[in-house]
């Protein structure tokens, strides 16, 4: 449900080394597919659109991961295939299918689960959830695009420079409000003088 929190699962990534959810996420936005894996063309669909999308993922300081039941090897090729720079992780077991209780009891072959598309706020929050069993039921680009203004807006105090007393905050050396700045020291004003 929006406003929960997303379980902090620990899953092997696409290099077999094991991975949080919450490290990857870090403190950004965070786009989470849960999908079939490699077999359906859906998800390779989807991935394909996510991978053209991602240079803007990137540079707007959100992060992405995939789930998928797929085995170590299937889960690279599914991961080569779409041109993906980001984390995929396997869930072999199907342990977020269980908990979840996600199961796409309709394809008892390859027992996936139920796809779905969720953005988070930081610390795991889930803001917006897509059930993507039928394709149209998957975001679009423009869907997330939007998720996540509205999330950024709502987590970085920043969003808006000219909010009384950012400016004040910001001379005055108090980084605490401004993302990226928080983590660093302030660069020293130069001097405008000129020697000589």
């Amino acid at each position: 449900m929006p406003g929960a929190r997303f379980p902090d699962y620990e899953l092997p990534d696409h290099t077999d080394t094991p991975r949080k959810l919450s490290a990857l996420q870090g403190d950004d936005p965070l786009i989470l597919t849960l999908a079939r894996g490699h077999y359906c063309p859906k998800e390779h669909q989807q991935h394909l659109e996510l991978a053209a999308f991602y240079p803007k993922i990137a540079a707007a300081y959100t992060q992405i991961v995939t789930i998928a039941t797929d085995d170590h090897h299937t889960l690279q090729e599914f991961r080569a295939s779409v041109g993906a720079q980001w984390t995929f992780l396997a869930d072999v077991e199907r342990t977020i299918q269980k908990d979840l209780d996600i199961q796409e009891y309709t394809d008892p072959a390859n027992n996936p689960m139920i796809p779905h598309t969720l953005v988070l706020k930081p610390g795991l929050v889930i803001y917006s959830i897509y059930n993507g069993y039928w394709f149209w039921g998957r975001p679009s680009v423009a869907n997330l695009w939007d998720d996540l203004r509205a999330v950024t807006r709502e987590i970085r105090p920043d969003w808006d420079l000219s909010v009384p007393g950012l400016r004040e905050a910001w001379n005055a050396g108090d980084l605490s409000r401004f993302h990226g700045w928080d983590k660093k020291t302030k660069p020293k004003a130069h001097s405008q003088r000129r020697k000589g």
